[in-house]
């Protein structure tokens, strides 16, 4: 009996709406449209509020799926999940992340790559941040598993999260209902989404039994060491892709995991790489190796103390440039000399993913 089979592509963009790569795959044969459930992104906006380089893509993406599945942008976008992430700053390449789901001869008795997703409803304003949110990604998150055909939390190594953020507008419409929001601070609205959002998904894995409404976006020491939350002005609901392997599908790729305790945490990455079956020889996966890295997604913050190890850095203190930037610099450089590549997907604000100024690294990788 056939089994399922994860199926991942990295290709490069142009820029955000260049899907030029994506049916290049479809047009030779190499991926069927029909069978993708997602689509991650790494674009070059600023990845903050008014960074609508995530919705541009979001557009053409829909828009070119629709093209090729015959039905309509909209249809497209309700059912597959597409994360865009803003920001490459430093040395990162744009690029995109497509998952798809086919069928595999058997089962691979290891365990291989499992992919699951699920959403949420769409949330008013004044959810956001707050406990509704926290629970409504839980469920998405189970929801996403069951999807998978993934029972064990275990198994589970990366959650990735889209959510949405407050804008003007959104306050004001809560207000004309009369009702508060969780901050009038659209920037940090979208710090308290993606808090609440990953501490769902800490829920829904054991790694927390209860969360407190006050601990959103303020107790540090609560978090998910598998949770990567993105927000965007783009959508109204969570988007989540859960990443695992299973016994039940088959293929010949894994996923393996770590958590960086700092921005600088070299040694995580390589845990990392070498769980996913790649050699680090020489502080870096060799080019022999490295055709069988097939993706990295990694989270990065600037640490709240203000200091890394000790030394103090400036990442908060700019004016110019937001802190966040600076930090998936900072770890997209230190992976990128780990891996021998730029095409890394390094999403930025790590609130309740990974400890205080650190954040998960997942690498899936081609069984040697």
């Amino acid at each position: 009996m056939p089994a399922r089979r994860a199926i991942l592509h990295r290709v490069p963009m142009r820029h955000p709406g260049d899907t030029a790569s994506i049916e290049a795959l479809f047009e030779a044969g190499a991926l069927d449209p029909g069978q993708v459930v997602a689509v991650l992104g790494k674009t070059e906006g600023n990845g903050c509020v008014n960074d609508f380089t995530r919705a541009y893509a979001v557009q053409a993406l829909s828009l070119m799926l629709g093209r090729w599945l015959d039905e309509p942008a909209d249809s497209v976008a309700e059912r597959i999940a597409m994360v865009m992430s803003g920001g490459t700053e430093g040395g990162l390449s744009p690029h995109f992340l497509v998952l798809a789901v086919g069928e595999a001869a058997a089962p691979e008795p290891a365990g291989a790559l499992a992919i699951g997703t699920g959403f949420t409803p769409d949330f008013a304003p004044e959810a956001l941040g707050r406990t509704p949110q926290v629970q409504a990604t839980a469920a998405a998150v189970r929801a996403a598993m069951a999807d998978a055909g993934i029972t064990d939390p275990a198994q589970v190594h990366y959650v990735q999260v889209k959510c949405p953020l407050l804008t003007s507008e959104r306050i004001a419409a809560a207000r004309a209902r009369g009702r508060d929001v969780a901050t009038e601070d659209t920037y940090q609205s979208m710090g308290l989404s993606r808090g609440a959002s990953a501490l769902g998904v800490a829920l829904a894995l054991g790694e927390l039994a209860a969360v407190p409404e006050a601990a959103i976006g303020a107790d540090w020491s609560l978090f998910s060491g598998r949770a990567s939350t993105s927000a965007g002005v783009e959508l109204l609901r969570n988007e989540v892709i859960v990443l695992g392997n299973s016994p039940a599908w088959g293929g010949d790729l894994a996923i393996a995991h770590a958590v960086m305790r700092d921005a600088i945490d070299l040694p995580a990455v390589h845990a990392a790489l070498r769980a996913a079956g790649l050699p680090t020889e020489d502080g870096q996966v060799p080019e022999a190796a490295r055709d069988r890295l097939v993706a990295v997604l990694a989270k990065a913050e600037p640490s709240s103390t203000g200091l890394i190890r000790g030394r103090r850095h400036i990442m908060a203190d700019d004016s110019d440039i937001n802190a966040t930037r600076h930090a998936r610099a900072l770890v997209g450089g230190v992976i990128a000399g780990a891996v021998g590549r730029t095409d890394i997907f390094v999403s930025g604000g790590a609130e309740h993913q990974g400890p205080d100024g650190g954040g998960p690294v997942a690498v899936v990788a081609r069984r040697g």
